[in-house]
Formats: structure tokens, sequence, C-alpha cells
């Protein structure tokens, strides 16, 4: 069993801090996790994930590396630690968002999804079994199960359908990881994936489901897809009441800075999202003064450091103007630079906001870092 140990609950909301452990080291929560969909965090190499960034633990997907490079040089590799030289934990998604999302053609059956690759067209199969079997080969400390991740909106009749699909997969997920061993010599553990669209009946009865199995966590799924935030709060701060306090909590695919914060305060421990790379090879860096877009005229000639607040690698070595300059000339130094700052701010903000929470003030904290964060700052065209 995955325990998370609980160091400090807030007194005012259902936010904590907290620690578990795995084979490739320990995890402190809440917790950010860099997006290595192919086991690479775009544009930032690992030893600035390990030293600058200071990433505790990194999310690649099953999906992904099945199809590129595939089991068979993950196999002969000695697991996805080895080959991508990465000695922390590492979490895998199942791939079912990236079936549902990427693959234009796609069956569902009562056993698994038959896809068709969104490289090749070649036609496969996920069932729940072969998910964790290409998890075992990938050696991920953290499995996810396979689900199915419904689109926003939804009707209740689909979503309802969907809930009943993913249960009986996690059923299925249990069995094979219970029948399997892990290959490489270290523990691996198996999250759970509560799905049920926006409504909460659907969402409670996910949950006494997934519980009833007995996974080593749980993860809310299927949310941040299109649904107004104050709705995607709603359903976390509803269903986090229903997920045991022992085991981690983790909301899939969540988000910008500000949503991170408030899905804390509803008591989540672990977030993955590619919006902080992503965003920052589209030139727009998250500051502790809101965001700025680094191909904006205004810092042709700023020679001050991107963030005075922020001591990552980019910001200790490098002006706005040199950024800027980098991204007009196209040069892929600028990706790196930008990638660099923007995870060391989301690695920074979740240490942060844990030790508000140990310090009693995480609500007052909270509130002064969301008025700022989500600010854009330029006010002027872009050359």
């Amino acid at each position: 069993m995955l325990k998370l140990n609980i160091a400090v609950e807030d007194k005012n909301s259902k936010a904590r801090t907290g620690y578990f452990e795995t084979a490739h080291g320990i995890v402190e929560t809440p917790i950010f996790m860099p997006v290595g969909t192919q086991g690479t965090v775009k544009a930032v190499n690992q030893s600035y994930l390990e030293s600058d960034i200071h990433a505790q633990i990194v999310l690649s997907n099953t999906y992904h590396l099945y199809l590129r490079p595939g089991t068979e040089v993950l196999f002969e590799a000695g697991g996805l630690h080895k080959f991508m030289n990465w000695h922390k934990p590492i979490l895998t998604d199942s791939g079912g968002y990236q079936v549902f999302s990427l693959s234009g053609l796609r069956k569902l059956k009562t056993d698994g999804v038959e896809f068709r690759s969104h490289i090749d067209g070649s036609k496969h199969l996920f069932t729940p079994e072969k998910v964790v079997g290409i998890q075992r080969v990938i050696g991920s400390d953290i499995m996810m199960s396979l689900d199915e991740c419904t689109p926003y909106p939804c009707e209740y009749e689909y979503a309802a359908k969907s809930v009943k699909l993913t249960s009986d997969w996690a059923i299925l997920n249990k069995e094979a990881f219970n029948n399997t061993q892990p290959l490489y010599g270290h523990k691996q553990f198996l999250f759970g994936i509560i799905q049920g669209s926006v409504y909460k009946d659907l969402r409670e009865k996910s949950a006494v489901d997934l519980l009833n199995i007995d996974f080593d966590g749980y993860a809310i799924g299927g949310l941040a897809v299109g649904e107004p935030t104050e709705v995607m709060y709603d359903i976390v701060d509803f269903t986090t009441g229903f997920m045991p306090k022992d085991k981690p909590r983790y909301l899939m695919g969540v988000g910008r800075p500000e949503n991170i914060l408030e899905a804390v305060e509803r008591g989540i421990d672990m977030f993955d999202c590619v919006m902080p790379t992503r965003n920052a090879r589209n030139s727009n860096l998250f500051t502790s003064a809101g965001v700025l877009s680094m191909r904006n005229a205004r810092y042709k000639n700023d020679f001050n450091t991107i963030d005075e607040n922020c001591d990552c690698y980019t910001c200790s070595n490098y002006t706005k103007a040199y950024l800027r300059h980098l991204f007009i000339a196209g040069e892929i130094l600028a990706l790196e630079l930008a990638s660099i700052h923007n995870l060391h701010y989301y690695l920074n903000l979740v240490k942060d906001a844990g030790d508000h929470i140990k310090n009693g003030n995480f609500q007052e904290w909270k509130s002064e870092i969301v008025s700022k964060i989500s600010l854009n700052v330029n006010n002027k065209s872009e050359d």
C-alpha cells in the first residue's frame, strides 16, 4: 500500500501537506509533476529537472511510449528510468485520455478500446490487462488504471455508462496488477481514476466503486476539459469528500497556477499539466507579478531579470531583453530557458503552498497570490 503520511492539515480548509515513499525516492505533497509524455519534458534536460527545477516526480504516457519507442525497446533498455536517465519517481498515465483525444478511429468494447495510431494509422487494442502489462515494461513507480475520459458537455446517460465501464475496467486493472510482478526489482503502485463528468451522484458512485477495489491512490479525471472553472472547483470539493485521507489524491491535467491553489485548498495532493512548458514554448512566462509575453516590444531594451523574486537558472543568468531576442530570432535556447523558468515557478508555487499550510496562513497567502498570478502585465503590442 502507498501510504500518504500527512504532516499538517490546514485548520480552515481541506489543504494538507504530507509525503509518500517510492523505490526511487520520497515525494512531498502538494506536488506538481512536470509532463514528460514521451520520456522527456519538452525542451528541458534531466539535469535541470533535478538540479534547478527540483522536480521530485515526472509524468510519462503509456499510449505514446507504447507506440514509440515501443515496449521491446523499453524492456531492452531496462525500463524508462534507465532509458531516460532519470533516477527519481515516474508516474505513467494509462493512455486512456490520449486514445479518446488523439485517435480518429476508436471503438469501445466491454474489455477495452480499439484505436488507430495517430502516427501511422495502425490498429491497436488497449485492454486493462494490456495497459498494466505495458506499464510493467515501462517500470513506472505509479501506474494509472485504464479509464474513459468523457468530454464536456456530456449527457447524463453517457456519463453513467462511462462510469460503469471505468469501474468494470478498474476491476480488471487491479486483477492484472495483482497477477503480475514488477520487471526491474522495484515496487510499483496502481491508482484508480474517479470519473462522472459534472454529475455529483455519478462522481460519488465512481468513488465508491473504486474504493471497494482498494487502489494505492486515487485520481480525479475528466475535469479541465471545458467545464466552467467554478464547476470544476465544486466537483473537486465534492469528490475529495469520498477519497481516503491516508492515500494520495491526484487531480489530472490541472492546470493554471490559480487552479492548483484552489484545488490544494479542496484537498488535492498531486497535479500535472502541460501548461508551464507549452506556455513557455509560446513565450508566455508565469512570474510573481503576473504573466509576461516575452515577444512583447516593451522588453527589447529591458535588461532586468525576468522575475526578481525567482532564483531559477534563467532568472539568475539572463535578462528580459535577451530572452525576447532569442524568441524573436527563433533560437531553440529560448524554449529551454523559458521552460526551465515556468517549471521552477510551478514547483516553487506548490512548495510555498505547503509552507503556508504548515505556517497556518494558507488561505490568506492563497488569496493574495491568486490576485497577482492571473494578471497579464503586457500593455504594448508585439513586434
